[in-house]
């Protein structure tokens, strides 16, 4: 018995691992989160589709369900694929989900795939590092689920030299106030990276001052919010994008 864990990556088909791809096309069923594309899915026709996905504001799936549908698909079906977005290691809850299936003596295989701060960055043409101006890079969220620990994303974001914020565009307002509070300075590039690597991706770019504007602007797309010295050539360019479309 088996459940294969893959990286969904950021959207992009073609950003997907030969390996995710193979193991879609042999699975009998597929559990999926909500951000999953169509064209994603239709690698697997022959399997069956089941929606558990988790978006802020919305309806989402339990994960307690979620373990004990995979256990039950494990002993039903040869290949069972629960494709997630992203790279299933980071904000996934991969690791709850490998515990469960491991204690019931379901074995677990994990398939990377290209998280969205690399996807954005690789979009907007900025290295997340870049010598003599960042050495540190810290991924986070200020997401906190029912019954959780409280975040310690603060102080994380606040020590690094550039910070990608997961699942943080709906509470900017909240993010922006709490990082200049804590010391980040208000004039702090920021890139706002929608839908990262599909074609109908943006980025917005500003400052940490401007972040609830840029997150207003959204269009209800996953977002990744990167912050940090190394956005200081984003911002310039988005700035003189605005003042040749002001110009015309």
């Amino acid at each position: 018995m088996s459940v294969y864990l893959v990286g969904a990556g950021p959207g992009a088909v073609d950003l997907l691992t030969l390996r995710a791809v193979r193991l879609l096309g042999e699975a009998g069923i597929v559990f999926h989160d909500a951000l999953v594309p169509d064209e994603i899915l239709a690698l697997a026709p022959q399997a069956e589709k089941v929606a558990v996905g988790k978006r802020c504001g919305r309806h989402s799936t339990a994960q307690r369900f979620i373990n004990k549908r995979l256990a039950d698909a494990a002993r039903s079906h040869s290949v069972v694929v629960r494709l997630k977005g992203g790279d299933p290691m980071l904000f996934g809850r991969a690791q709850e989900e490998i515990s469960y299936l491991s204690s019931r003596g379901i074995r677990v295989e994990v398939v990377p795939g290209i998280t969205a701060a690399l996807a954005a960055a690789a979009q907007t043409g900025i290295s997340l590092t870049e010598r003599g101006v960042a050495r540190s890079v810290a991924f986070v969220t200020p997401r906190v689920g029912e019954g959780a620990a409280p975040s310690s994303w603060l102080g994380a974001a606040r020590a690094a030299d550039t910070v990608a914020i997961y699942m943080g565009a709906g509470d900017a307002a909240v993010i922006s106030e709490a990082l200049i509070r804590a010391g980040k300075p208000a004039g702090t590039p920021v890139a706002l990276t929608e839908n990262a690597s599909r074609g109908d991706s943006r980025t917005l770019a500003g400052t940490l001052r401007d972040l609830p504007a840029l997150a207003a602007q959204l269009n209800g797309g996953a977002a990744m919010i990167l912050l940090g010295e190394v956005l200081r050539p984003a911002v310039a360019a988005a700035r003189q994008t605005t003042r040749k479309s002001q110009a015309r």
